[in-house]
């Protein structure tokens, strides 16, 4: 049985990502794939030794595949890099120290290695991906209306959307139906479309950095669509559990 590994937010927290590697260790021989969808890096000191073991696997650890995420899109932003030129989301969100702390801990080196990092990946009928396929912000969440998950997933044809921006684990599932949408311009009014929806579904992958003591992330098998969510607890209560799949 092989499963995909599917981590998202380490967010520059060493301790967290080594301790989910270690239970993926314990799994490798039925685990085939690690993706990371996006914040890897973080305000941290230990960003730079992160990027350096996900870079650099140990021996017998996955090489990750990598895309990119919220605040490796604020690093592009800081150095010039970004769609906008100044870090308006990140002043707003956590000030000016943060700013200062995430250009301090992120060397140029690193940020060139941000810049060639894919948006995100389409494996079988599989998109994996940060935020959506609208944008690396965008937080889709069990909240989210049916139609916004019907539309972001119709954007690249897939089945099945995995994604990290929210931090939660959760499956929310779509069954099958359709939409009828109908086009009107200043001149005319379009013949009204319907799109048939086969059985999809959206699955928040977790978080591994942002909460102190305990990670979360996600186990995937493409051949049965099953889907586990993990808490690897670090620190001072160490120790893991899966999560109950939520339908």
């Amino acid at each position: 049985m092989t499963k995909w590994a599917i981590l998202s937010g380490i967010e520059g927290n060493l301790a967290a990502y080594k301790a989910v590697m270690t239970d993926i260790q314990r799994q490798i021989r039925s685990i085939e794939a690690l993706y990371i969808l996006g914040d890897i890096v973080g305000p941290t000191r230990e960003s730079e030794q992160l990027i350096e073991l996900v870079r650099q696997p140990q021996f017998g650890e996955l090489e990750p595949l990598v895309c990119k995420g919220w605040w490796e899109e604020q690093c592009l932003i800081l150095h010039g890099l970004g769609a906008i030129g100044e870090p308006t989301e990140l002043m707003a969100k956590y000030g000016v120290e943060t700013v200062k702390l995430l250009w301090e801990c992120v060397s140029r080196q690193t940020v060139q290695w941000i810049r060639s990092l894919d948006f995100g990946f389409f494996e079988l009928d599989c998109l994996l991906i940060h935020g959506t396929t609208v944008s690396v912000d965008e937080e889709l969440t069990p909240e989210t209306s049916p139609i916004i998950m019907c539309d972001r997933l119709m954007r690249m044809q897939a089945h099945n959307l995995f994604c990290g921006r929210s931090g939660l684990t959760f499956q929310y599932q779509l069954q099958a139906g359709s939409i009828t949408a109908r086009v009107t311009t200043l001149d005319s009014k379009a013949s009204p479309q319907t799109v048939n929806l086969t059985p999809r579904q959206i699955i928040g992958v977790g978080n591994v950095g942002k909460t102190p003591g305990e990670a979360t992330y996600t186990l995937y098998n493409p051949s049965t669509n099953h889907v586990e969510f993990r808490t690897v607890r670090y620190g001072t209560s160490k120790g893991f559990r899966p999560l109950s799949t939520r339908r």
